[in-house]
């Protein structure tokens, strides 16, 4: 069954409407002075950073040297629930400071903007999906881990690209039909893979989606031993080109373990300072979003991702502000689906 719920009402969410969002530039000088002084209020804080894969590579490297990580979005919030730290500095997008809330109440939770959104969270407004839901009281919700805490708490369970098709097929195994949300391109790429029930929202992530099928193919002619490797968020026909599909962190993998020495990657451009960590002898080369429909060569980079700067981390850890706060009975609902599906983590690892 191959369902899709059409949200006619909702906004078209583009990279432009996004803005365009200008990676700062800083002097030496000036770099040097916010790195300084970045180190010395974590250390007054008692905060630890925490950073997205496709934030800029200068706060990833500071995450890493202070003591923090880089990671998906699910191991930064689980990175706090062990790190002593009272303060968790989430550079990233604002669902992934809400998903460290939820698991971890008792810290501060901090971002260096709150207008850092997510396509696919601002896709799925909590009040037209439970509806959604409400029309559907005989499917289970799962939804992905790129949604609001308030969308978390009405799910039965929630997810990531590195586990949905594990958890769906044990669902589905079960005889369970799904309500899938919101991304629309890893929700059919899993219908795919498990050939399970799934009703399924309309959604998708702007990065993802733009990415070209005719462009990817012509690309692959001009280097025929670079392996693909493709998040599933994108397009089917693109994700069908690829060697492999998977998660940041599945990608990030691939790129050190294939003996390939070049590499075309669908996914957002931010993770190539990790993959260069891992592999800097690999060519890496951007999956074009060149095409019909496209606005540039290769734009694979979050908007909001991009509003995460050194100056922004700087403010927050002076002032404290742009906390992130979920009330309790929220935050409540919210922590079982994820409670349910770190229980699934486990004993699959078992």
């Amino acid at each position: 069954m191959n369902t899709l719920q059409n949200i006619s009402t909702l906004p078209v969410v583009s990279l432009l409407d996004a803005g365009s969002i200008a990676t700062p530039s800083y002097s030496k000088s000036e770099r040097a002075q916010l790195r300084t002084r970045i180190i010395q209020l974590l250390k007054e804080k008692d905060a630890v950073l925490v950073a997205h894969y496709y934030v800029d590579a200068e706060i990833q490297e500071l995450a890493e040297e202070t003591g923090g990580t880089v990671a998906d979005s699910l191991e930064m919030a689980r990175f706090g629930t062990s790190h002593p730290a009272s303060t968790l500095v989430v550079s990233g997008v604002r669902f992934m400071g809400e998903t460290a809330k939820i698991l971890n109440p008792e810290k501060t939770i901090v971002m260096p903007t709150l207008e850092a959104e997510c396509s696919l969270d601002i896709s799925a407004p909590v009040d037209k999906f439970s509806q959604f839901c409400d029309q559907n009281p005989n499917r289970t919700v799962v939804v992905y881990a790129n949604t609001s805490a308030a969308v978390k708490a009405r799910a039965d369970w929630v997810v990531t690209s590195g586990n949905a098709v594990a958890i769906i097929e044990h669902l589905w195994q079960k005889g369970q039909k799904v309500l899938w949300g919101p991304d629309k391109h890893l929700g059919r790429y899993i219908q795919q893979k498990t050939g399970a029930d799934m009703l399924i929202w309309d959604g998708a992530c702007v990065v993802h989606e733009a990415f070209k099928s005719d462009t990817l193919k012509n690309l692959r002619k001009h280097y025929p031993n670079a392996a693909v490797l493709v998040h599933p968020e994108s397009p089917m026909d693109v994700i069908a080109q690829a060697d492999v599909v998977g998660s940041t962190t599945r990608l990030i993998q691939a790129v050190s373990q294939l003996s390939n020495s070049q590499f075309i990657v669908a996914t957002d451009n931010g993770i190539f300072h990790k993959m260069r960590q891992v592999a800097g002898d690999k060519q890496l080369i951007e999956a074009p979003t060149a095409g019909e429909g496209a606005t540039c060569e290769s734009c694979a980079h979050c908007p909001w991702m991009a509003m995460n700067s050194l100056n922004n981390l700087t403010s927050t850890l002076e002032s404290m502000n742009n906390e992130i706060t979920i009330d309790e009975p929220t935050r409540l609902k919210a922590i079982q689906p994820l409670l349910k599906m770190l229980a699934f983590n486990e004993n699959k690892a078992q």
